[in-house]
């Protein structure tokens, strides 16, 4: 995939008006998610995305904390000029969902395995929590 084919997928997926738009939450929500991401679910998503995107993931210093689900909007809501939480939820899922789609389930899922509860819905997966005994 290349990364106007990308930028197209996420103009369409949260339905923004231009390219400029779509591209400019993509970058921002990569640039996020750079830091919340290691190991060998960085290099595989570093791998399978476009050369752009995945520069944009590979320049980030992981956090020393994992940010919770909510946090991890709010801070694309910052980055995006205080974006309201619904709004910035909403470019979130849109770029997320369509990482997942571009990487597939299996490293969806070792993705959010990692992460705090509540990213499988950001990537527009279940989360499911095992039964109560």
């Amino acid at each position: 995939m290349r990364w106007n084919e990308l930028v197209q997928q996420v103009r369409a997926s949260g339905q923004y008006a231009t390219d400029a738009e779509a591209e400019r939450v993509l970058r921002t929500v990569l640039t996020v998610l750079g830091t919340h991401t290691s190991g060998e679910e960085r290099r595989e998503l570093v791998r399978l995305l476009p050369v752009e995107a995945a520069v944009i993931l590979a320049r980030q210093t992981p956090a020393a904390r994992s940010l919770t689900a909510p946090e991890f909007v709010e801070a694309v809501a910052a980055r995006l000029g205080g974006l309201t939480h619904p709004a910035a939820r909403w470019g979130v899922s849109s770029v997320l969902g369509v990482v997942a789609d571009c990487v597939g389930d299996d490293l969806t899922r070792r993705i959010t395995a990692v992460l705090p509860r509540g990213y499988a819905l950001l990537f527009g997966r279940a989360e499911l929590a095992p039964a109560a005994a």
